[in-house]
């Protein structure tokens, strides 16, 4: 099954690759700044985002994720009406699939500019480095194949956009990922990155004074192949405690779980319940984060930069 496994991605990178490039996380909702470089600086404290994904558990040569994300607000004031605060990110992606892996390096920039007390537009930017390639050392064959046993890196321009509309109790965002669209000069004559969209959304239902809803839903739209969409609805808990559940068309049912362990660390686990065909080698996900925010809490249980 592992060489398999290898094969297929092997075959799939070698040519024109018509599918999903980017890593797929379950816990977007949660963090943002990893999804949207529009969201760097966007609340009025330094925010420090980390998970660890690891998908298809039991299986020979599944994919290992994680990232480690710092979000801040720059220094700013504001002269007249809608002029902008600003923010900065650094993001840090790694992400290994059997042989094969690919690191993520950027630096983020974005505009928030506040039309009413309650609503705000943020558009914002990510460039960095990728890299991509190949360690022949964690695949094995029969018999020698120099094709397989050559080890290839690849170090890339990478950059992404992003944008953001919110008011009080809903938010929607567009990014657009792979901009520079950078080819695989060792991989084939036409395997590049290709340009990745992502549209989401949510909004918020107060149920009573300590329970709230917030339903999320993520359209992930790759240059070939089918719309992947990722439905969820979390119940939290005076900000303190949150559970719900998910789907994801292409494969899996999601369930959440979190808890703030104090005023600035939250910790959240999620788990998918594999529904598809490779149910029969691995039943399931599972990605844990951690959280460090700034922005403490007051008496009354509200943050005093909250999201909405």
């Amino acid at each position: 099954m592992k060489k398999s496994l290898y094969f297929i991605f092997f075959m799939l990178v070698s040519g024109s690759l018509k599918s999903q490039q980017l890593t797929q996380y379950s816990q977007w909702s949660t963090n943002h700044f990893a999804l949207n470089p529009a969201h760097a600086g966007i609340k009025n404290c330094l925010e420090v985002h980390s998970l660890v994904r690891m998908q298809w558990v039991g299986f020979d040569g599944a994919p290992k994720s994680g990232f480690f994300n710092l979000s801040l607000p720059l220094p700013s004031k504001r002269t007249h009406f809608l002029s902008a605060r600003h923010g900065f990110g650094i993001r840090f992606e790694a992400d290994q699939i059997g042989p094969y892996f690919t690191n993520r390096y950027g630096i983020a920039y974005a505009a928030h500019f506040n039309f009413s007390q309650t609503t705000r537009l943020s558009l914002g930017i990510n460039v960095g480095m990728v890299q991509f390639g190949y360690d022949a050392s964690k695949s094995t064959t029969i018999l020698p194949d120099p094709t397989i046993s050559k080890e290839l890196s690849l170090t890339l321009p990478d950059a992404s956009f992003g944008a953001w509309w919110n008011g009080e109790n809903y938010y929607v965002g567009l990014v657009m990922n792979n901009l520079l669209r950078s080819r695989w000069e060792d991989f084939g004559t036409d395997s590049r990155f290709r340009i990745h969209t992502y549209l989401y959304g949510g909004t918020r239902f107060k149920l009573s004074d300590k329970i709230t809803l917030l339903p999320a839903a993520l359209l992930k739209i790759p240059p070939y192949g089918p719309v992947a969409i990722d439905i969820q609805g979390m119940f939290d808990f005076q900000k303190r405690m949150n559970f719900g559940v998910g789907w994801r068309n292409t494969d899996a049912v999601i369930l959440f779980a979190g808890v703030k362990v104090n005023p600035r660390f939250t910790v959240n686990y999620s788990a998918d319940i594999v529904m598809s065909a490779i149910n029969n080698q691995a039943r399931s996900s599972h990605e844990i984060s951690l959280i460090f925010s700034g922005c403490v809490p007051e008496n009354t249980g509200t943050l005093k930069c909250p999201l909405f």
